[in-house]
């Protein structure tokens, strides 16, 4: 064995044990960890009050070496027989980050691992996993490479992970893998590691020195919300409407009237008007729309519950694009965003 990563249990709960399991199991008494203690008193704004039950954060097995000084609950490397155990968080956000900045490159760089391994992420969009999968066989017949799937979220993640008996071994086997995947996938990857969508879509926006805006109905502002909750969105974002009812598409985005009786509010129409319409009244030269039925009522024969349209201003040009998709409410309204900003990136990458 050359290493072991325990998560969670670390809390200040007393269902959180893993200290005093490991405190006894490895005859390591727990030891009060000052600097811990201190983060803790700096942290609460009532000390008095809640210093008690955090104080079990601080109480660690002896020896334990503490991974960052940024976090009360900030985990801990413990080293048995020569071997580095490493105790994280069991939150997956603070488990990560732990990993990727501190574990990794410390366990790089550990005399007793033999190999140096290098690690990427790929996030695609638009490819179902099996499909991926056959695509990417060839590559796992590799001796040093190891490949893993992971849908999450209506995308698939796609993890390469290559060793090698040198650093120098490990960095060209990791440039040759991603290159191979960079070949076979092409754009349906839209980033890697910890990009979101709506970076990625940010950037390229950024990059053209475009604004964005965005027209919805069956979203009910989540597109919005997505491109927002990414630092420093106003450079790229112009802003959103939320236009539910036909009422609100018609007098805030002069969608006509006879194009909502005719065709319908969930039509390429309508998406198209909607668009262009809001591009025209803020002023930016790329608008995106969605308008659909995400359910579970409201579907009809002709246009069933998931029936989504998607319109896109461009360029002086407008398109729209039908999608069906399948699930609750909720999946069909991010399915919706996730293709939308889907098709924003597609269209920048082509410009």
């Amino acid at each position: 064995m050359d290493f072991v990563i325990v998560t969670g249990g670390l809390g200040p709960t007393t269902d959180d044990l893993t200290n005093e399991a490991v405190a006894e199991a490895l005859q390591r008494p727990a030891t009060l960890n000052e600097a811990i203690l201190e983060k803790i008193r700096s942290q609460l704004q009532d000390p008095d009050g809640h210093l008690d039950a955090l104080e079990k954060l601080a109480w660690l097995p002896e020896g334990a070496e503490v991974l960052s000084a940024e976090e009360r609950m900030a985990g801990h490397l413990l080293v048995h027989d020569d071997i580095p155990i490493f105790f994280l968080p069991g939150v997956p956000v603070q488990a990560q980050k732990l990993l990727v900045d501190i574990v990794l490159p410390r366990l790089s760089g550990w005399s007793g691992c033999n190999k140096y391994q290098r690690l990427r992420l790929y996030k695609t969009v638009g490819l179902p996993e099996h499909k991926i999968n056959q695509f990417l066989m060839p590559l796992e017949q590799e001796q040093q490479v190891e490949v893993g799937y992971y849908p999450v979220d209506f995308e698939v993640h796609v993890s390469l992970s290559v060793s090698g008996s040198s650093a120098e071994e490990a960095d060209t086997l990791l440039n040759d893998s991603e290159q191979r995947i960079q070949d076979v996938l092409g754009d349906y990857i839209y980033g890697t590691d910890r990009e979101t969508l709506a970076e990625v879509v940010g950037n390229l926006l950024r990059e053209k020195r475009l604004m964005l805006s965005a027209a919805e109905s069956c979203t009910g502002g989540l597109i919005s919300s997505q491109l927002t909750s990414v630092p420093g969105s106003s450079e790229w974002f112009a802003g959103g409407v939320v236009a539910y009812s036909n009422h609100v598409k018609e007098v805030l985005l002069n969608v006509d009237q006879d194009l909502l009786r005719n065709y319908g509010a969930v039509s390429g129409h309508v998406a198209r008007a909607m668009a262009a319409r809001l591009a025209a009244r803020v002023g930016t030269k790329i608008s995106l729309s969605v308008t659909g039925i995400a359910g579970p009522g409201g579907g009809t024969e002709e246009k069933p519950v998931g029936t989504v349209y998607i319109g896109l201003f461009y360029k002086n040009k407008v398109k729209d694009t039908l999608h069906h998709f399948s699930g609750g409410r909720k999946e069909i309204q991010e399915m919706t965003a996730q293709t939308a900003l889907d098709m924003v990136r597609r269209v920048l990458l082509e410009d």
